[in-house]
C-alpha cells in the first residue's frame, strides 16, 4: 500500500477519491481469492460492487504510474529492452467491446474472444519483466488495416514513455512484418526477432569488384544445410546450444540483418531455429540472450490469469475492460517489485506468485481481526510472530 500511495502522490493529476479507490483496488487484487469480478473484490474490501464499477470507468495514466513505480530499477545499470506481445482472454455474450475471433495458443486455433497486445520492460541480467502498457486489439471493420497496424500504433502511442536506455524491441515471429520493422526503425529502436526457416536470404559478395560495370552486391542464396555452415563466422556453444552468425540481406524486408543460427542436439535429431536483428553490429550472443529474456512477457500473462484476474472481467465497455487489463497486470508488477525489494542476492529471479498471494491473504485477515476485535494491529506487526502467520500456508518459489 506504500508503494501505490507513494507513487501516486507523485501523479500530480490524481484526486483524493481516486487516489484511494487505487490504493484500495490495487491493494485488494494482490490478496483477493477466486475472480477479480466486483462482487468478489467488494467481498474483500469496504467498497460496494457498483463503487468498482464506476472506478472502472474513469481515466488512469497506467503508464505513467508503471514509468514511476520501475524507475527505481531501470537506472540500476542492467541491460532493459521492451517485450511486444499478445493474450487471448475468452469472454462470453454478444455486446462486449472488441469481441472478435483471436488465435488461441493455448488451443492452437482461432477462438471467439478478446485479445489484449502488451509492451513489458525486461531486465534481461536479472531475467524478469514488468508489465509497462496494455491495449485491447478492437475489431478491424477497415479491409486496408490489419492487426500488425494496431501492434504497432501501439507501440508508436507509448514508446516516448519508456526509459531512454530502452534500444531494443523483442517480439516472436508473428511480428516479423515489413511494416513492423519499418515502423520500429522510425521510432528509433532495433528489433530482435525470429525467422522463419524458409526466409528467402542472401549472402553478401565480400570479394573483389570488376573495374565497369554494377558492383556485385551478392553471392547466392543462404541454405542452411551443414557443408554451408563454414560460410557463417561460429559463436561457439551456449546451454547446449551452438550458435552460427553473419550478416546477410533480405529479399523480404529489403534490408541487412544479422541473424544467429541455433542447433540443438536431442538424441539423434537436431532442433534449429533463426534469429535476427535490424542491428547488424549486435553481438550474436547479445542476440541469443535477448530472445531468450522474450519469454519473461509470456509468464506476465500466466501470472496475471492465473494470480490477479486477468480473465476475470465482467465489464463490457471499452473503458472498463481496458482499465481492467491494466490494474491486473499492474497489481501482478507490485507484487514482483515487492518480492525484489526484499531480495538480497541480485541474481535472483524465482519468484512465486501464490506464495506472495498467501502472504498478502494472511495480513489482511490478521488487519481485518484486529479491527473488528479492537486490537492495535501495529503491535501485533511488531511481534516476532506475525512474520510467521503471514507465511502460514505459503508455497517454497
Amino acid at each position: 500500500m506504500s508503494t501505490v500511495n507513494a507513487v501516486l502522490k507523485r501523479m500530480s493529476s490524481i484526486k483524493k477519491p481516486q487516489r484511494t479507490f487505487l490504493i484500495i483496488l490495487l491493494t485488494t487484487l494482490m490478496y483477493l481469492p477466486g475472480k477479480a469480478t466486483f462482487r468478489n473484490l467488494s467481498r474483500y474490501s469496504d467498497l460496494h460492487e457498483k463503487t468498482y464499477s464506476r472506478g472502472f470507468r474513469r481515466d488512469f495514466n497506467f503508464v505513467q504510474f508503471n514509468t514511476l513505480s520501475l524507475s527505481e530499477w531501470v537506472t540500476n545499470g542492467h541491460t532493459w529492452a521492451v517485450a511486444i506481445d499478445c493474450s487471448f482472454s475468452p469472454k462470453s455474450g454478444q455486446q462486449t467491446y472488441g469481441l472478435d475471433y483471436f488465435y488461441n495458443s493455448q488451443h492452437s486455433r482461432s477462438e471467439k474472444g478478446l485479445e489484449l497486445s502488451t509492451l513489458a520492460l525486461v531486465d534481461v541480467d536479472y531475467n524478469t519483466a514488468y508489465h509497462f502498457s496494455s491495449r485491447q486489439t478492437p475489431k478491424l471493420d477497415d479491409p486496408k488495416e490489419t492487426r500488425v497496424d494496431w501492434y504497432l500504433k501501439h507501440l508508436q502511442d507509448d514508446h516516448s514513455a519508456l526509459p531512454p536506455g530502452v534500444r531494443y524491441v523483442l517480439a516472436d515471429g508473428y511480428y516479423s512484418k515489413t511494416k513492423f520493422i519499418n515502423g520500429v526503425q522510425a521510432l528509433g529502436l532495433q528489433l530482435v526477432c525470429k525467422l522463419r526457416q524458409d526466409a528467402n536470404l542472401r549472402w553478401l559478395y565480400q570479394g573483389p569488384q570488376k573495374k565497369r560495370g554494377r558492383p556485385k552486391q551478392y553471392d547466392g542464396k543462404v541454405q542452411f544445410l551443414q557443408s554451408e555452415l563454414v560460410r557463417f563466422e561460429s559463436v561457439g556453444t551456449v546451454d547446449g546450444i551452438q550458435l552460427y552468425t553473419g550478416v546477410i540481406n533480405s529479399v523480404h524486408f529489403k534490408r541487412n540483418i544479422r541473424i544467429v543460427y541455433l542447433i540443438k542436439p536431442v538424441g539423434d535429431r537436431l532442433q534449429t531455429a533463426l534469429l535476427f536483428s535490424t542491428d547488424t553490429d549486435l553481438a550474436a550472443l547479445k542476440i541469443y540472450r535477448l530472445y531468450k529474456a522474450r519469454f519473461q512477457i509470456e509468464f506476465l500473462f500466466r501470472d496475471a490469469k492465473q494470480f490477479t484476474g486477468l480473465s476475470d472481467c465482467q465489464a463490457r465497455g471499452q473503458k472498463a475492460l481496458h482499465f481492467h487489463f491494466n490494474a491486473s497486470m499492474t497489481a501482478l508488477n507490485l507484487l514482483k517489485l515487492e518480492d525484489r525489494q526484499r531480495t538480497q542476492d541480485a541474481h535472483r529471479s524465482v519468484i512465486s506468485i501464490a506464495s506472495w498471494k498467501v502472504r498478502k491473504f494472511n495480513q489482511h485477515l490478521l488487519e481485518r481481526f484486529s479491527s473488528i476485535l479492537g486490537l492495535d494491529f501495529s503491535l501485533i506487526k511488531s511481534s516476532p510472530a506475525f512474520e510467521t502467520l503471514c507465511n502460514y500456508g505459503a508455497i517454497a518459489a
